[in-house]
């Protein structure tokens, strides 16, 4: 199957600014993505299925399936300081490096047929440890960009904090210069659990973006929210981590008492 795109609607949108917030470190990007578009009442028009994503599904109390996934939503800018944006949230990232880059790349095919031209990724920054004042740090597909978002607060200072940034949040600023699409990665400081939510660097990410994209939200139902969220995330972290050490065991026959209850 390797990725797919599909396509629930097809919205008609202006000079729209995408915003990515998949799983990651302290989930800060899942969560900054995810209740921003819940506050703004953002609607679903696209998914991505893909085979890079891990094997399995996950059961509801229902008894239905959940199938993993990441979804696009789009909101309409309600005056003139604002911008049509594209969000994408997730279940999942890529389980394997030609994963990240296909997935990558179907994702930026897909908004150039929107008009992107700029690209905002969220994400965590691993401190490992508890600090007060957490920061955001930033970093640029374009070094322009720097000048133009400085004045937001944003801790510019990448090179001595940032080695790298893994996965869909960096590959998306990388790869979107080819497809001339600038792009700002803001991590917000956090302590580096990726099972545990960190709903305090969340609001840190979530309040320099609104301010960016000139739009008020309320935050006091963040933390709230990240309950709500903590038991599904968990969840999945522990399929995960189960599948992983399936996939890596030798292959034999199974044993009749085995059960591989991670695949439903």
């Amino acid at each position: 199957m390797a990725t797919r795109i599909i396509e629930l609607e097809k919205p008609r949108l202006k000079n729209p600014i995408f915003i990515e917030g998949l799983p990651g470190i302290g989930n800060v990007g899942r969560i900054s993505a995810g209740y921003l578009a819940e506050q703004l009442k953002a609607k679903k028009f696209a998914e991505i299925i893909s085979s890079h994503f891990m094997p399995f599904v996950l059961l509801h109390q229902s008894s239905a399936v959940h199938m993993l996934k990441n979804e696009f939503y789009y909101w309409k800018a309600q005056n003139k300081k604002q911008r049509d944006l594209i969000i994408l949230i997730g279940d999942s990232q890529s389980i394997d490096p030609e994963g990240h880059y296909e997935i990558i790349e179907t994702i930026l095919n897909y908004i150039k047929k929107f008009g992107v031209k700029e690209i905002f990724t969220l994400a965590g920054l691993s401190v490992g440890e508890q600090t007060t004042g957490l920061k955001v740090v930033g970093a640029v597909s374009d070094p322009e960009l720097v000048k133009k978002y400085q004045k937001y607060g944003i801790d510019f200072n990448t090179g001595a904090k940032v080695g790298t940034i893994a996965g869909a949040a960096g590959l998306l600023l990388g790869l979107g210069r080819y497809y001339d699409m600038k792009g700002v990665c803001l991590l917000g400081e956090t302590v580096g659990f990726s099972v545990i939510p960190d709903p305090k660097s969340a609001e840190v990410v979530l309040k320099v973006l609104t301010k960016i994209l000139n739009i008020k939200i309320d935050t006091s139902k963040l933390e709230k929210k990240i309950k709500e969220m903590e038991d599904f995330i968990k969840k999945i972290k522990t399929m995960e981590t189960r599948a992983i050490a399936q996939l890596l065991r030798p292959k034999e026959m199974p044993k009749e008492k085995e059960k591989l209850t991670y695949i439903g």
